[in-house]
C-alpha cells in the first residue's frame, strides 16, 4: 500500500444549523486517481474545498503529507486546483497563463521557458504559446487550467467537476488524457463530480457520498459489482433493486420475499425476517416463459429502447414497478405484451443490509 499523502480525521463542515460533511474518514494514496462521486448537495465539493483551503472544517483534522493544515493558506498546502470554468486570464497569452504561478515566486525567465515549454507538450498544447483564452477551444481551455496548476510540480491536483462545461464526445477524449497524464506524472489527483461514467473509467478509488457520508470507499470494480448500500447500488450505473424480507437461509443461498415476488440471492449475516435489499444488474437479469426454480417473479414485457451498443427490455412487474434487462441483440422471441418469468444466476446479485453505514 502506499503512503497517505492526504488524510481526513472526523472531519465535519456546517454551514449554520446544515451539516453538509458528517464525520469523514478517509486517507488518500500517494499517486492514485481517488473520486468523490455523488449528486449535488451530498458534500463533496465541500470535501475539496476544504483540503485546498478554501473553506474552513468546522472540526477534524486534515493532513497533506503528514501535516496539519488547518492553519495553512491554500498556497501553503502544496496542492492545486483546477476549476470547471477553467479561470484564465482572459488578457493574457497561454505562456504567460501558464507561467504564472512561477513568476508570482520569481523563478528565473529561463526555467520558467523551459518549464511551459515542457508543460504544454505534455498536455498536448505546444504552438499554442502566444493565443489568447478566447481563441481557444473548451478543451484547449481545459489542458491549459491543467498545464497552470501541474506546472507549480504540487503533490496533489485537486480537480473540480473540470470537463462539465464539455460536449461528450470531446469530454470523454479528456477523460482518457487526464487519466495518461495522471499515471505519467505520478501525481495525486483528487477529482469530484457526478458523473457515474466518468469515474468508473478514470479512477484508481471511488469514494461515493450521500447526504454528507461516504457510503462507500473501494475501486471501481468492486464499487460496481459489489455494491455496500442500496444507494451506492443504485447510483453506480444502471441496477434494478428489490426491497423485501429473507424468506429462508441455506447457507449462503437466501430467499427473499418481495413485493414483486421471490428471489434468490447469497449473501452471509442474514437472517429469516430480517428486511434488506437485492441488486441485479440488467446485463445479469434473463427472462423465461415458465417459472425458474428459486424464483416467482412474473411480468409483462413493456418496450424496447434501441441504445446503439445495447437493447434494454422495460418489463411491467405484478407490484406496479418497471425492471429493465440489456441485451446487445433484441430477443426475436419476445413481444410487447409478452407475459415472462424473471430470473438470474443467484450469485451474480448482491445481498444488502437495509442499515446503512455511517462513514467510510
Amino acid at each position: 500500500m502506499a503512503e497517505s499523502i492526504v488524510s481526513l480525521e472526523n472531519v465535519e463542515k456546517r454551514f449554520g444549523s446544515n451539516l453538509v460533511v458528517r464525520k469523514m474518514n478517509m486517507e488518500i494514496q500517494a499517486g492514485e486517481f481517488l473520486t468523490l462521486l455523488g449528486p449535488s448537495g451530498c458534500g463533496k465539493t465541500t470535501t475539496l474545498r476544504m483540503i485546498a483551503g478554501f473553506e474552513d472544517a468546522s472540526s477534524g483534522i486534515i493532513k497533506v503529507q503528514g501535516e496539519r493544515v488547518e492553519n495553512k493558506e491554500p498556497y501553503q498546502r502544496d496542492v492545486n486546483t483546477v476549476f470547471q470554468n477553467y479561470s484564465l486570464f482572459p488578457h493574457m497569452t497561454v505562456y504567460d497563463n501558464v507561467a504564472y504561478g512561477l513568476m508570482i515566486k520569481k523563478v528565473p525567465k529561463d526555467e520558467i521557458a523551459v518549464r511551459v515549454a515542457e508543460m504544454l507538450t505534455m498536455v498536448q498544447l505546444g504552438g499554442f504559446e502566444k493565443r489568447k483564452p478566447d481563441e481557444l477551444s473548451g478543451g484547449q481551455k481545459q489542458r491549459v487550467a491543467i498545464a497552470r496548476a501541474l506546472i507549480n510540480r504540487p503533490k496533489v491536483l485537486l480537480l473540480d467537476e473540470p470537463l462539465g462545461a464539455l460536449d461528450l464526445k470531446l469530454r470523454k477524449q479528456m477523460q482518457i488524457e487526464l487519466k495518461r497524464l495522471q499515471r505519467k506524472l505520478g501525481i495525486t489527483f483528487v477529482y469530484v463530480t457526478h458523473d457515474q461514467e466518468e469515474a468508473l473509467t478514470m479512477s484508481d478509488r471511488i469514494a461515493v457520498m450521500n447526504g454528507g457520508v461516504i457510503e462507500q470507499l473501494a475501486d471501481p470494480r468492486t464499487i460496481y459489482d459489489h455494491p455496500k448500500t442500496r444507494f451506492v447500488a443504485g447510483f453506480i450505473g444502471e441496477s434494478n433493486i428489490f426491497d423485501g424480507a429473507v424468506k429462508a437461509v441455506n447457507g449462503k443461498r437466501i430467499q427473499v420475499q418481495t413485493p414483486a415476488g421471490l428471489i434468490t440471492t447469497y449473501g452471509e449475516g442474514f437472517q429469516v425476517g430480517e428486511e434488506m435489499h437485492v441488486s441485479i444488474r440488467p446485463e445479469y437479469l434473463d427472462a423465461s416463459r415458465e417459472p425458474v426454480e428459486g424464483f416467482d417473479l412474473p411480468a409483462a414485457v413493456k418496450d424496447f429502447t434501441y441504445m446503439g451498443t445495447v437493447v434494454k427490455t422495460a418489463l411491467d412487474m405484478k407490484d406496479g414497478s418497471e425492471t429493465k434487462f440489456s441485451r446487445i441483440e433484441q430477443d426475436d422471441q419476445l413481444r410487447e405484451g409478452d407475459p415472462v418469468y424473471l430470473f438470474w444466476r443467484p450469485e451474480k446479485s448482491v445481498a444488502i443490509k437495509k442499515t446503512v453505514p455511517q462513514g467510510g
